[in-house]
């Protein structure tokens, strides 16, 4: 069956199966080609006749993702292409009225975004429609050249503009642009922590769900112009937009990847800022002065984001994902954990602030911790929970809400080693465990994934998105309650954090 809708620039055609409406690969902005290259997204050029939309659209400009992936972890059926600015819709009704909207802003440690891997038919199976959405990333999205460069923090402005079709598109698919609620996991999160801060976000959502990422990752500006003139060094061209922008695509990515390359090999605070040394990520959020005025958490404590009612949270064991698969667990010794930043291609505690004999005091603690464990511990914590912490602190007092999370189901892939791991709860908050491997983190479930906990997430989630609320106690500055949700059941804890916060105090 088919399903055609209208929106501003023409009319597109989508498909219906199982009683869910889909639409695939809708530009919500022009092609950012030619005179769009490196720059602000601009507007759809609208079409005449119905516009196919059963298909996925291309993603933007990226790295490939790793090949083979024989752990089954990684899911991508689109590929780079021109006109990437696009998004994808599951609706159960175009011709309903003022269902709940949840927007998806899909991770990919600023290198890659893919929104066609995630499947929101579920969603909207239960009555919420659902939007994925493709935004730049890399160089193409976060390069920044100075205090002149009016096209910074160009994967926020698409969200923004994804954000902004939303509000003008979604009644026809029959999603209320007043009841919106925007999500996203790893950097997709961060995106998020980061737009609850920015003066133009304001009244595109009413809700956030921030899943593993929070509002500590950005870049001082002094620090990514020294990063833009460097990518402009290497590619041999003047450090200006209008000349990276002639660069053809594969040679920028080439360029990209060796500075981050350099990062990794040179890792001084003083070529990079101590972020980007620590993070790895020369190319994410900047703290520009316009698009976003200031550091995000300091925002957010100052009441910018008040009237968003935000769901965060972390897994129980999130970096051993890259422990285990980088061979860390096994190959990091003491003298590497507590040496300097970069030994023998490993990046050691040093790298996240922490005095060395303090990390091993704090995550050993009377347990016998491998090395790899216990730097797997601190990145887990420099990288997502103590953020999340920091986060929910900050909007701890806001009218509209806070709630905290721990996913702690524990997969069983690699012997269990992965333990609760970065990424692993989406199958569960998409309820798609039935897609087995036919999506991100789809290895690493095993053969019997515990249905009861994707119906307690997604039910969660999808309560959240209805009524701003996913059912468990807010978090307030008295009460500090996390739902921790594993099988055979879920508590409510108390405090879960507070050896973490007072750990951090003043280094996080």
């Amino acid at each position: 069956m088919e399903s055609i809708v209208r929106t501003r620039a023409g009319a597109v055609r989508g498909a219906v199966r199982d009683g869910v409406h889909s639409f695939l690969g809708l530009p919500y902005a022009a092609a950012p080609v030619g005179a769009g290259r490196l720059r602000p997204p601009r507007p759809v050029v609208p079409w005449d006749g119905v516009r196919d939309a059963t298909v996925l659209g291309p993603e933007p400009p990226q790295p490939a993702m790793p090949h083979p992936d024989p752990w089954g972890l990684l899911f991508d059926p689109a590929a780079p292409g021109d006109d990437c600015l696009n998004l994808n819709v599951w609706t159960p009704d175009p011709g309903a009225t003022g269902l709940p909207v949840v927007v998806w802003v899909p991770g990919g440690s600023f290198h890659y975004c893919s929104g066609g891997s995630y499947d929101g038919s579920r969603f909207a199976r239960d009555g919420v429609v659902c939007v994925t959405v493709n935004w730049r990333t890399g160089a193409d999205g976060f390069l920044y050249l100075g205090e002149d460069d009016d096209g910074a923090n160009l994967g926020l402005r698409d969200l923004l503009a994804a954000l902004h079709w939303v509000q003008e598109e979604i009644a026809a698919f029959g999603g209320d642009p007043g009841a919106v609620t925007v999500m996203g996991e790893s950097a997709g999160a961060m995106c998020l922590g980061t737009l609850l801060a920015v003066p133009r976000a304001q009244g595109l959502f009413r809700g956030a769900v921030l899943e593993s990422g929070a509002a500590h990752h950005v870049v001082p500006a002094d620090d990514a112009a020294r990063i833009g003139a460097r990518l402009a060094e290497v590619l041999g061209v003047p450090p200006t937009r209008a000349a990276l922008a002639e660069v053809p695509v594969p040679r920028l990515l080439e360029a990209q990847a060796r500075v981050d390359g350099e990062v990794v090999s040179d890792p001084d605070p003083a070529r990079w800022g101590t972020e980007v040394v620590a993070s790895t990520m020369p190319f994410h959020p900047v703290v520009d002065g316009d698009l976003l005025p200031g550091t995000p958490i300091d925002r957010i404590a100052a009441g910018s984001a008040d009237g968003v009612a935000v769901l965060l949270g972390s897994n129980t064991d999130e970096w051993r994902l890259f422990a285990v698969l980088g061979g860390l667990v096994d190959g990091l010794t003491d003298e590497v954990l507590t040496g300097p930043v970069e030994t023998y291609g490993f990046r050691s505690a040093a790298a996240y602030g922490l005095p060395p004999q303090r990390v091993l005091a704090a995550y050993r603690d009377g347990h016998p911790r491998a090395a790899g464990e216990v730097l797997a511990a601190v990145q887990t914590d420099w990288w997502v929970r103590v953020p999340a912490v920091r986060l929910a602190d900050a909007h701890a007092t806001a009218a509209a809400g806070t709630w905290m999370y721990e996913f702690a189901w524990p997969s069983p892939a690699f012997g269990g080693a992965l333990g609760s791991c970065h990424g692993l709860e989406m199958p569960f908050v998409f309820d798609t465990l039935d897609l087995g491997r036919d999506q991100m983190l789809g290895g690493a479930l095993g053969d019997s994934p515990p249905q009861e906990l994707a119906d307690q997430v997604h039910g969660a989630w999808v309560a959240f998105a209805t009524s701003g609320d996913p059912g468990w106690p807010r978090y307030r500055p008295d009460r500090r309650a996390v739902r921790r949700l594993a099988v055979p059941s879920s508590d409510l804890l108390e405090d879960p954090y507070a050896r973490e916060r007072a750990l951090w105090a003043g280094v996080r």
